[in-house]
């Protein structure tokens, strides 16, 4: 497989470089953005214009951001040039909006009119609600209040900057046999658990709006958090109690494997291996030197992916 990375200047000129020493990307379904990382071997390469990384497989669009981190190290006679990078999608939690209510919002306005992020797209989803913004609350807090309240859903990152609200409608189908997995295995996770939530009414009163999640409790968990009336569900207040609880719990339980090569995987495209029938992605790892290129495929049980 051919992996490469293209560094785009600010002029729109661009420049490949095929000589990976390393390299590591990563999606998440519970994280706003891509990112990527690499070690290059390559001649000196001027890099006070570069504003953009792009890296390939096989010509494939894997990742496309901003560059965050760009520093060439010369050893040896040799330039190596480390690159760092997070897609631009994650733009979104760099930028604020006005706070207060906001009525008659979808995902479509939301993204459309408030700012021009370069290369971030969406779903196009009209339904309609509304979002609190909170003090110091970014873009991606509304969306994923706005995601929630309008479909019950935590949104993703689908391809390199799309943001969805809802399970992809056609998703691929990969199923991966004994034969070609390196590795697999299953993973719990139980210090984000929460077993009891506690929200105040409007007089800043606590008693009427509780939640006890029984799940945890019976793994002995005792955990409990107060918190003031959520603005963001006040139309609902139950759901701000729904929605931490699931929160809370995202990532619960991994089941993931590793193979050689890479088959074009993306969230939410379905997964097929040991214990695993057609389960939702939920992450997917690819990383690469010079023995060849390793994929990890992670499937999420947990409130929102089972």
């Amino acid at each position: 497989m051919n992996a490469y990375v293209v560094l785009k200047n600010i002029d729109g000129s661009e420049k490949a470089f095929e000589k990976l020493l390393s390299f590591t990307f990563r999606k998440d379904a519970y994280q706003p953005y891509t990112s990527f990382g690499a070690k290059i071997s390559a001649d000196f390469y001027e890099l006070e214009t570069v504003s953009e990384v792009m890296f390939f497989i096989d010509n494939r669009l894997i990742h496309h951001g901003l560059a965050d981190n760009i520093i060439v190290t010369t050893s040896g006679g040799k330039d190596i040039i480390s690159v760092s990078s997070r897609s631009f999608t994650s733009m979104l939690i760099q930028n604020q909006i006005e706070t207060g209510l906001k009525t008659n919002i979808s995902v479509n306005t939301l993204m459309d009119s408030f700012y021009k992020l370069p290369y971030v797209t969406h779903e196009d989803n009209s339904e309609i609600s509304y979002i609190y913004v909170k003090s110091n609350s970014n873009m991606w807090d509304g969306i994923v209040n706005l995601s929630y309240k309008v479909c019950g859903t935590y949104p993703y990152i689908r391809g390199t900057n799309c943001i969805r609200v809802t399970p992809v409608e056609n998703p691929s189908e990969f199923s991966y046999h004994d034969n070609q997995i390196l590795s697999k295995g299953i993973s719990t996770a139980g210090r984000k658990l929460i077993s009891h939530f506690h929200m105040s009414d409007l007089e800043g009163n606590f008693g009427e709006f509780e939640l006890e999640d029984s799940e945890v409790i019976e793994q002995n968990i005792v955990r409990h958090r107060f918190f003031e009336l959520d603005r963001q569900f006040l139309y609902e207040p139950q759901q701000a109690l729904e929605y931490r609880s699931k929160f809370t719990s995202r990532a619960r339980k991994r089941l993931f494997c590793t193979y050689s090569g890479y088959s074009g995987e993306d969230l939410f495209d379905l997964a097929t291996f040991g214990i695993v029938c057609n389960e939702r992605i939920g992450a997917v790892t690819i990383s690469g030197n010079s023995s060849g290129i390793i994929t990890e495929i992670s499937v999420y049980r947990d409130k929102f992916l089972t």
